[in-house]
């Protein structure tokens, strides 16, 4: 890893940064880490990346593992923690109230463009089918995720839930807000009837609880949702912002055929490849998603005045045509295109170029906000 922390200050200097004047107050970071599941396992699989990440930028890196999503978003709203892998809602929600910033995303190591939110339920449990679950007869014990969780939360109630105008505590016997670990932990062991989860944690335990995994079936599978975003708070200091996002696109791609692969072996315990660069603007279909969500929410209000229900749907109908002009010329930007750029040169294995790609990016991502 040697070599790679020395290309990553190379890089830092291209980028017109001096690697040699960092403030003391600045080389220690605290890597936020969203509670997927218990904080044992994730340090299991996190560790060794935050301590490659120490090696090959320079910096001290903390993991901060918080008990819920919402600890991992206060956490930096308090600057508290400064870098963050976060899901899209959660991201969402540190981009909207703690001085977040997407600058990279996650990319499957099966070569998946995103992932998918799952309803699931014990083997041999007598629910089948989406609609077995939609009864509503109050004789289902339901396991939700964190509220702030995409595939967890704000999918399945998105398009289950608002979409049917069903409000889950009306529909079910109890609603439990869980992990997707402890959800699934407990379909499996019929503590709840029907969870939600999604498809990168169920193939994780495959391998951390693999006979728990052989007692859930899947019932129910929604569309992609973009991979997960990498965030860090903007008023990060730009040598830092420079060695972080050069280290990060170096990593797994970058340096001997030894160094590639042992990075891509840490990688894969995260059931990730390497990082691609990413914006905020990633967040836009999410954004569309939860409108939409309170728009149906809105619809079915009964206790709401129509002149008042018109209204708000009237904004939020204006909100969606924002985040979807947005999300049009969001395509065609010079970041947009210069991350095209970049994926081609991975794709081709072109190390000289995508160096020069890294340092470009690295130049234009650390001086102002990408969208």
């Amino acid at each position: 890893m040697r070599k790679l922390a020395l290309l990553a200050t190379a890089l830092a200097m291209t980028a017109g940064i001096s690697s040699t004047a960092v403030r003391a107050e600045t080389t220690e970071i605290n890597f936020g880490i969203i509670a997927t599941e218990a904080s044992t396992n994730l340090k299991t699989v996190w560790e060794p990346f935050l301590a490659d990440m120490a090696k090959g930028t320079g910096l001290t890196i903390n993991g901060f593992y918080a008990s819920d999503y919402a600890g991992v978003i206060e956490a930096m709203r308090f600057k508290k923690v400064q870098l963050a892998w976060f899901g899209n809602k959660s991201a969402m929600e540190a981009v909207n109230r703690s001085n977040g910033e997407i600058f990279a995303q996650s990319v499957d190591a099966d070569g998946n463009p995103g992932y998918w939110s799952h309803l699931i339920v014990q083997k041999d449990s007598p629910i089948k089918t989406l609609e077995d679950v939609l009864k509503c007869d109050k004789s289902i014990n339901f396991g939700i995720g964190d509220p702030n969780s995409t595939s967890g939360f704000l999918v399945p109630t998105s398009y289950i839930f608002a979409a049917k105008n069903i409000d889950p505590k009306d529909c079910f016997k109890t609603v439990r807000n869980a992990s997707h670990e402890a959800n699934a932990m407990a379909v499996a062991n019929k503590q709840v009837d029907v969870g939600t989860n999604n498809s990168e944690n169920l193939r994780r335990l495959e391998v951390t609880a693999p006979e728990a995994r052989k007692n859930i079936r899947v019932i129910w599978t929604s569309p992609l949702i973009p991979s997960d975003p990498l965030v860090w708070r903007k008023d990060m200091d730009g040598e830092m912002k420079t060695r972080l996002y050069t280290w990060l696109l170096s990593y797994g791609r970058v340096g001997s055929a030894d160094e590639i692969a042992a990075a891509k072996k840490v990688l894969a315990g995260l059931q990730w490849a390497p990082f691609k660069p990413s914006a905020n603007d990633q967040l836009l279909p999410i954004r569309v998603l939860e409108a939409n969500k309170t728009i149906m929410k809105l619809k079915g209000d009964a206790k709401m005045s129509a002149e008042e229900k018109a209204t708000k749907i009237k904004a939020l109908e204006a909100d969606i045509k924002q985040y979807q002009a947005e999300a049009d010329k969001a395509e065609g930007s010079a970041f947009r295109k210069k991350a095209a750029d970049f994926e081609a040169a991975d794709k081709a294995n072109d190390q000289a170029k995508l160096k020069q790609l890294i340092a470009e990016l690295a130049t234009a991502v650390t001086a102002a906000p990408t969208n």
